[in-house]
């Protein structure tokens, strides 16, 4: 994904790379201070996300955005929390409040690449859906595909996927609402299912790989979309 920076402040913009630096699927464009550098950008390169500025010489960032005929994703970046508001309203990924964390940026990034109305068209190598989440003091980069099920595991769940396991610190509604549908179904309460590892379903379990899921009565109905004569 091919970012540019927009800030009138150099140290803005080393933060940001800095933070970019760790995510492999992104690729650092170009550098802008003011908005008329970033229009003649704009218009010689082929950009899918922007970290934006608001309060900027010349002319202010949201400003710059009602120009534009085509956006790529955006990411406000402002110390200004009053205009998030008219920020959403222009239809942005996210709004970060000046300074923000590694942790809150991920975040954002998160957002943008779960957005399935994205102007960003991935290679087949990119096109799995990503997320991160934080376990055993990591980040942990987390493809859907990759996943088999997740259990409930107090205030926080395990997630196994293919060739690991990891404990996250979500609760398993917080990642149900994260997972995209069709593909994951909650099938008890400590329990989501990724639909494409199922092997089996016996009685009151789902057989994935070497694992048994229960199927709780009350998430039966979950199960039925998975049936074409039903």
């Amino acid at each position: 994904m091919n970012y540019c920076i927009i800030d009138d402040e150099p140290i803005a913009h080393r933060i940001i790379e800095g933070y970019c630096e760790k995510l492999s699927y992104l690729e650092k464009k170009g550098n802008c201070y003011d908005a008329f550098e970033t229009m003649q950008f704009m218009n010689d390169n082929s950009i899918d996300l922007i970290f934006l500025d608001i309060n900027m010489p010349k002319l202010s960032g949201f400003n710059l955005l009602k120009t534009m005929q085509q956006l790529p994703k955006v990411i406000v970046t402002s110390a200004y929390k009053e205009f998030a508001l008219e920020g959403y309203e222009l239809n942005i990924s996210d709004y970060l409040l000046k300074p923000f964390s590694f942790q809150r940026f991920l975040k954002a990034m998160n957002k943008v690449m779960d957005n399935q109305n994205s102007t960003f068209s991935p290679s087949p190598e990119q096109k799995k859906v990503s997320f991160f989440l934080k376990g055993d003091k990591k980040m942990h980069q987390i493809h859907t595909d990759d996943i088999l099920f997740i259990e409930a595991y107090g205030n926080y769940s395990k997630v196994f996927l293919v060739e690991e396991m990891i404990i996250c610190h979500e609760k398993i509604s917080s990642l149900e609402a994260l997972l995209p549908a069709p593909g994951f179904l909650r099938v008890h309460k400590s329990f989501i299912i990724a639909a494409n590892k199922i092997n089996v379903m016996e009685g009151n379990r789902i057989k994935i790989g070497e694992y048994f899921v229960p199927i709780g009565q009350t998430y039966k109905h979950n199960l039925k979309q998975l049936f074409r004569d039903e």
